[in-house]
C-alpha cells in the first residue's frame, strides 16, 4: 500500500471552515477504488494545523488519484487557504490498511 500523510497549516482566517473547504475532494478520494482511507485530523496545539492520513492500495491507484479531477480541483481550492508549502510523507508499505497495535488492548469491561 502507498502511505500518505501531510500536514497543512491554514490561515487562520480558512481554518474553522478547512473541513468544509476539503469536503468534495475527500468525499470523492474516498469514493475512489484504490482508496483505503483518507482521514482528516486537527492539531491539539496549533488549531492552524491539520494531518491528512491517506493510503492507496497501491502505486496505480495513487497515479489514479492524482490524475484525477477532484485532485487538481482540491488543490486548487486548497491553495488559496494555506499559509506555507504542504509537508509530507509517502512510503510503500507491505500491508494493506490498518493492523491491530501488538502493544496495548482493551481491559476490563
Amino acid at each position: 500500500m502507498i502511505f500518505i500523510a501531510v500536514r497543512f497549516t491554514v490561515r487562520p482566517d480558512h481554518a474553522d471552515r478547512w473541513l468544509d473547504l476539503v469536503d468534495d475532494f475527500t468525499r470523492a478520494t474516498r469514493a475512489e477504488s484504490g482508496n483505503l482511507f483518507f482521514d482528516w485530523s486537527r492539531s491539539v496545539d496549533d488549531p492552524n494545523v491539520f494531518v491528512l492520513l491517506e493510503a492507496f492500495a497501491d502505486a496505480t491507484a495513487g497515479a489514479v488519484h492524482v490524475a484525477s479531477d477532484h485532485f487538481a480541483a482540491g488543490l486548487s481550492a486548497m491553495a488559496g487557504a494555506i499559509a506555507t508549502t504542504p509537508e509530507i510523507i509517502n512510503v510503500e508499505v507491505p500491508q494493506q490498511g490498518w493492523g491491530a497495535m501488538a502493544e496495548l488492548a482493551p481491559t476490563g469491561a
